[in-house]
């Protein structure tokens, strides 16, 4: 193969390289998604005062009201992220053995308020919580910043 040859072949691969790679700067303009509504989520939770561990009765209304929102709180979970649900069943020469049904939810709850806690009974205590989406929404933005293209502009 001769020079001028070589030369040719080595400056069209060079061009046929180049007009593969964008020639021009662009600037992306981004725009946030918001959406049209946002649901308000309610939860009520519920805990027996008597069942609570504590040496008196203020003590353990108290903890009857800590685990009436942790109740609540878990019942918002399940309106977020659902609830998982394991089960498991045996069978032994034809006869139904154990039946077992377990059920879990796992989530982070952020931007719940409590709207008011209440004796119910004389035994009962309940928590009420609200979760505005917007509120949650709001949270979401400030760490994950979620967006799309809005413009592009080549220059």
């Amino acid at each position: 193969m001769s020079i001028s040859n070589k030369f040719l072949l080595s400056i069209s691969v060079v061009l046929s390289l180049s007009a593969c790679t964008s020639m021009y700067d662009k600037h992306v303009e981004w725009e946030v998604i918001q959406p049209k509504q946002y649901p308000v989520l309610k939860a009520v939770g519920y805990a027996p005062v008597d069942a609570q561990h504590g040496t008196t009765n203020s003590i353990k209304e108290i903890m009857a009201m800590k685990a009436s929102k942790l109740d609540a709180y878990r019942e918002l979970a399940e309106q977020v992220y659902g609830q998982r649900i394991a089960g498991n069943q045996s069978i032994a020469n034809m006869v139904m053995g154990d039946t077992q049904l377990q059920a879990s939810v796992e989530g982070i709850i952020r931007g719940a308020r409590v709207v008011k806690s209440y004796p119910v009974g004389e035994d009962t205590y309940a928590t009420e919580l609200e979760l505005d989406m917007r509120t949650v929404y709001q949270l979401y933005l400030s760490t994950a910043k979620p967006r799309q293209i809005k413009e592009v502009k080549y220059y």
